[in-house]
C-alpha cells in the first residue's frame, strides 16, 4: 500500500467500518435525501457525503508501458479537436458518443488526421463541455463505457491515429463527492485536497471577479456570471477557491497526495494505451497570493514533473493550454507543447489582408529558437476567447478562408483543426457564450439531422449545413474539405513541411514566401494575401536549384528565381538541388 498523507489516514478508520454498505444503500435510497413528508430536498448529512467520497477511486496505479504501434513522430502530423457531444451519435439520443466517432474514423483517416484530442470525456457535473469534473477514471455515461473508450483506441491505432485527451487536473466539478465532503465538514480528510479560507481573502480579481466563494451560500447551484453573485455577509466564515467559478473548486495542488492522485488517474488513463493528453489551464496549478495567481513557477514545474511521467510511456505526447507566456510553456523543459495563442490570431488577419500579420507570419518562426518547432497551432477552438469559426471571421469568403488555412497548416508546429474547420462549418448564431461553437458536426446536407443522430440533435444546427457537409464537401474537387485533404498530405509526404526548419523568409508586396528544410527535402510555399497576382523574387535558392511544382503551381510561373503567385493563391514546390 503507498504512503498516505494524514488526511487519508484520517479516512481509513471509515473504509474499515462494516456499516459502510448499509450506509452507501441508505444514501442512494430517496429516504435518505428526501425525508417523507417533506416536500423539500435535504442536504445530506456529512456522514452520508463521507460515505459517497469513500466510493471514489483513489487508489494507486502503477504504471504498465507497452510498446506503441504508432509510427514514430505521430504527433507531427495533423490533428482534430473533437468534441465527442457534437461529433456523431450512435443511439438516436441526440447526444454524439464514443461509438459514434469510432464509426467515423475512417472519415479521419481519408482527410489525413494523424491524431485526436479530445474535449473532456470523463464523469462532470455540467453535462456539456465536461470541464467539471466528477470522476477523473470513468466515462460520461452519455459517452458510453470504459469499453467503448479502449474500442476506439483500438480502431483510431489501427488506421494509425493517435488519440490524445483533455485532463483537467487545475479543478473538479463542485459536485465530486471528496468537495461535497469537504465542504460538509471542516474536519473532513478530503479538507486539505481543495483550497479553503476561514475568513473572505481580500485583494484577489481574476478577470473581473473574486474567486473566493462562501461554501454555505452554494454558488455551484447558481446560473448567474461568478462576478454577478451576491457578497458574503460581513463576518461569514469558510471560503474556498475557484479560479474559473464556484461551480469548479481548485485542488490544493501543493498536496502531496493530490499530486499522487492525478499521477494516479494519467497512468490510469495511459495505461489502457492513450497516446498522450493536452493538459488544461497549466498556468492556474499553483496560486501564491492575491498578485501572484497566475503562470508560478511551481505550477512550471510541476507540469514537467506531469509532462515526465507521460512521456515516459512509448510515442506518448503532451500539449499544454498555457494562455500566459505560451512560448516559455512550449519549452522541453515545461510542457514540450502549448498553442501558440497570442500568435494565431495572425493566420485570419493575414488572410484578411492586413499588412501587420503577414508580417508576423514570416517573423515569428524566423526568429524562434529550435525549441519553439515543437509549439501547437490552430485557427478556433471550442472556446470563444479563441475566435469564431473561421466560417464567421471571414464571412464566408472562401479565397480568405483558404489562406488562413494554408497560413498554418503549411508553417511550423503541430496544427489543430477544430471539428467541422475542414468543411467550412459556421457558428450557430443566437447562442450564448462558447455554444455557437460547439454545434453537431454537419455530416449531410439533411436540414433536420446534418447526418449527426437518427433522433432530435441535442443544439440547433450549422446554418450553411446545406452545403458545407460532409458529404457535399467531399465530392467537390474545389472543396474546402479538399483543399484541407491536399494540404495535409503535402505535410505527410514532405518531412520538410511536417518538422522542417523556417528558412528564408520574406514579404514582397502582400506575398509571403519562406521555405521549410529538412535533411535533403526542401520545399518553397508562397502564399499571396492580395487580390492582384504578385511577382516574387525567391529568397535563398541554392545555385542551379530547379523548382517542381508540388501544389497549385504550374511550370511556367517560374521564371529562374522569380515566380508569379496568382491573386489569393497558395503555392508550395519542390526545390530540387542541382
Amino acid at each position: 500500500m503507498p504512503s498516505l498523507s494524514p488526511a487519508a489516514q484520517a479516512l481509513a478508520p471509515w473504509l474499515a467500518r462494516p456499516f459502510l454498505p448499509t450506509l452507501m444503500a441508505a444514501l442512494l435510497g430517496a429516504s435518505a435525501l428526501w425525508p417523507a413528508g417533506s416536500g423539500a430536498v435535504a442536504a445530506p448529512s456529512p456522514q452520508a457525503l463521507a460515505a459517497q467520497a469513500a466510493q471514489v477511486d483513489i487508489s494507486s496505479v502503477p504504471p504498465v508501458n507497452r510498446p506503441s504501434n504508432l509510427p514514430a513522430g505521430w504527433h507531427h502530423g495533423v490533428f482534430m479537436e473533437i468534441f465527442v457531444r457534437a461529433f456523431a451519435d450512435s443511439n438516436g439520443d441526440g447526444v454524439g458518443d464514443l461509438k459514434g466517432l469510432t464509426a467515423k474514423l475512417d472519415d479521419l483517416k481519408d482527410l489525413g488526421i494523424s491524431g485526436i484530442w479530445l474535449m473532456p470525456i470523463t464523469a462532470n457535473a455540467d453535462g456539456d463541455h465536461g470541464y467539471a469534473t466528477t470522476d477523473f477514471r470513468a466515462i460520461a455515461p452519455e459517452y458510453g463505457t470504459l469499453q467503448d473508450f479502449d474500442e476506439l483506441l483500438r480502431q483510431a491505432h489501427a488506421r494509425g491515429i493517435g488519440v490524445v485527451m483533455d485532463y483537467v487536473i487545475n479543478h473538479a466539478a463542485a459536485q465530486h463527492p471528496l468537495f461535497q465532503a469537504a465542504v460538509a465538514d471542516p474536519k473532513s480528510p478530503w479538507r486539505d485536497w481543495f483550497v479553503f479560507a476561514d475568513t473572505e481573502p481580500q485583494g484577489w480579481d481574476i478577470w473581473g471577479k473574486n474567486p473566493w466563494y462562501l461554501s454555505s451560500a452554494q454558488h455551484w447551484n447558481s446560473k448567474l456570471e461568478p462576478k454577478d453573485l451576491p457578497k458574503a455577509p460581513p463576518g461569514a466564515r469558510d471560503f474556498y477557491f475557484g479560479t474559473f467559478g464556484p461551480h469548479m473548486p481548485d485542488f490544493n495542488m501543493r498536496h502531496p497526495r493530490v499530486l499522487q492522485y492525478h499521477e494516479d488517474s494519467l497512468r490510469f488513463w495511459l495505461n489502457r494505451g492513450l497516446d498522450g493528453f493536452r493538459l488544461d489551464a497549466v498556468p492556474h496549478l499553483i496560486e501564491r497570493d492575491a498578485v501572484n495567481w497566475n503562470d508560478q513557477p511551481e505550477s512550471r514545474q510541476l507540469t514537467k514533473r506531469l509532462q515526465d511521467l507521460i512521456t515516459a510511456y512509448d510515442k506518448r505526447w503532451v500539449v499544454c493550454e498555457a494562455t500566459a507566456e505560451p512560448n516559455d510553456w512550449g519549452h522541453p523543459q515545461v510542457c514540450g507543447s502549448a498553442f501558440a495563442f497570442g500568435y494565431v490570431h495572425h493566420f485570419v488577419k493575414a488572410a484578411q489582408g492586413e499588412a501587420a500579420s503577414i508580417q508576423e507570419l514570416a517573423r515569428y518562426w524566423r526568429e524562434a529558437p529550435p525549441e519553439r518547432y515543437g509549439m501547437s497551432t490552430m485557427i478556433s477552438n471550442h472556446d470563444i476567447f479563441a475566435g469564431e469559426r473561421l466560417w464567421d471571421q471571414v464571412q464566408g469568403d472562401e479565397a480568405r478562408y483558404k489562406l488562413a488555412a494554408a497560413s498554418y497548416l503549411l508553417q511550423p508546429g503541430t496544427p489543430f483543426i477544430y471539428f467541422g474547420e475542414e468543411i467550412g462549418q459556421a457558428g450557430v448564431p443566437g447562442l450564448p457564450g462558447d455554444l455557437p461553437l460547439r454545434s453537431p458536426r454537419s455530416w449531410t446536407p439533411d436540414a433536420k439531422t446534418a447526418g449527426f443522430t437518427t433522433g432530435q440533435p441535442f443544439r440547433p444546427l450549422a446554418p450553411n449545413l446545406a452545403r458545407y457537409n460532409v458529404q457535399s464537401q467531399s465530392a467537390d474537387p474545389q472543396s474546402i474539405r479538399s483543399f484541407y485533404k491536399a494540404l495535409i498530405a503535402l505535410r505527410r509526404q514532405h518531412a520538410s513541411i511536417a518538422q522542417g526548419r523556417f528558412e528564408h523568409s520574406a514579404v514582397q508586396g502582400q506575398a509571403l514566401v519562406f521555405q521549410r528544410a529538412h535533411e535533403a527535402d526542401r520545399t518553397l510555399v508562397l502564399i499571396n494575401y492580395g487580390t492582384q497576382p504578385q511577382a516574387v523574387d525567391v529568397p535563398g535558392l541554392p545555385a542551379g536549384a530547379r523548382l517542381q511544382p508540388l501544389f497549385q503551381a504550374q511550370a511556367a510561373q517560374a521564371q529562374g528565381g522569380r515566380v508569379t503567385v496568382p491573386a489569393q493563391g497558395v503555392q508550395v514546390w519542390q526545390v530540387v538541388s542541382p
